[in-house]
């Protein structure tokens, strides 16, 4: 199977170590193992229940704790509606392999991650992509949408909240989207890897798997949860699909690690602390990147109303991987080049690092762009 390089990856995989402050990261700063028992109400005692755990496969579809501790995160999803995964990553690639075949029509709301244009490529499928716009706050014109949404189209996959835009659906509109997928009688995928770090109110978008009978929800502990780490997801689906994501799951998966499952139960029992200390993260930042935003010139934007990540339009004559790996070099800064996105002419900022070194990082970058500006 021949697929296109994953652009995101290749470039965090070449620049991630040679940085020395990081402003591409995606996830809310990383939580150590004493933080988690600590923000649980545990000690480091607690880490002597897992001296008799035995290392067997352990559950196949995920222990009845964790995806019992899932279901609390949605309005309509039981413990049968769920299946773990290898992070999100591995439920988006799960159910692209799973739907979609050579031939089959597939419309991906760009920019998005990369999966979910390029696995249906890879595939044989008909991809058509809609491409969201700063002048409609990156949010899907749903004109647009409806026509392409033919009746042979099988999969719509989009992104809530968007990476990398910050961009937000509320209810209305995903149910505007829910229509449309069920008017073409399509899967609606919903990448909901960033939920639970809105600006406002708590945090949580609606998922599409509570709003839509052939809707998908993928999600894990990466993003808002802090805990990357675990290399833990899951998809919440109808239970027919759940089965049939089983059968490709057994090829690539079998089972999630015990200690990465016991782990995640653990912070989705205690969620609130949990997000809490995320969305204190990300809502501060988010505001200090604000007032950077109206200082500097040469960058513009659109304020993100969820998500760790902010789209940086910029007023220099230079493609935007060039410019990231100059100020790499010179500041130690890490930006993701919007090429890596398909939106040439931006940089994407991860704004939800430890507060201390967001604030070095922009004042670094500052000067940088006051050289460039003389």
């Amino acid at each position: 199977m021949k697929i296109a390089p994953f652009a995101v990856e290749m470039w965090m995989n070449d620049w991630e170590t040679k940085c020395e402050l990081n402003l591409a990261e995606t996830c809310v700063e990383s939580l150590t193992i004493a933080e988690l028992l600590a923000l649980t109400g545990r000690n480091d005692d607690s880490l002597s229940e897992l001296l008799t755990m035995k290392m067997t496969y352990g559950g196949i579809e995920g222990s009845d704790r964790l995806r019992n501790a899932i279901t609390t995160l949605y309005a309509n999803q039981n413990p049968e509606n769920i299946v773990t995964t290898h992070g999100t990553i591995g439920a988006n690639a799960l159910i692209h392999q799973t739907l979609v075949e050579r031939g089959d029509k597939v419309i991906a709301v760009v920019p998005t991650y990369q999966q979910h244009y390029s696995i249906p490529a890879s595939i044989g499928a008909d991809v058509h992509t809609l491409k969201l716009r700063a002048d409609q706050d990156y949010l899907p014109d749903m004109d647009a949408l409806a026509e392409m949404a033919t009746p042979d189209t099988k999969l719509i996959a989009i992104n809530n909240p968007n990476n990398p835009t910050g961009a937000l659906m509320d209810r209305d509109q995903l149910m505007q989207i829910v229509e449309i997928a069920r008017k073409a009688d399509a899967w609606l995928l919903c990448d909901e890897v960033y939920r639970g770090t809105n600006q406002q109110g708590d945090g949580f978008a609606p998922a599409i798997a509570d709003l839509y009978e052939k809707g998908i929800s993928t999600a894990s502990m990466s993003k808002a949860f802090s805990l990357a780490g675990l290399r833990l997801g899951w998809i919440a689906a109808p239970r027919a699909l759940i089965e049939q994501v089983m059968i490709h799951r057994d090829y690539n998966t079998i089972s999630v690690g015990m200690i990465d499952d016991h782990f995640a139960a653990l912070a989705l029992e205690h969620k609130d602390a949990v997000i809490g200390r995320s969305q204190r993260i990300t809502r501060e930042n988010l505001e200090t990147l604000a007032n950077w935003i109206d200082q500097e010139p040469l960058i513009t934007w659109v304020k993100p109303r969820a998500g760790t990540t902010a789209l940086l339009n910029y007023d220099l004559d230079i493609p935007s991987q060039d410019l990231c790996i100059e100020i790499l070099k010179e500041t130690g800064v890490m930006f993701t080049p919007g090429s890596a996105l398909d939106m040439e002419g931006t940089l994407r900022i991860g704004f939800a690092n430890t507060p201390s070194i967001l604030k070095q990082g922009l004042a670094r970058v500052s000067e940088f762009l006051a050289k460039r500006a003389r």
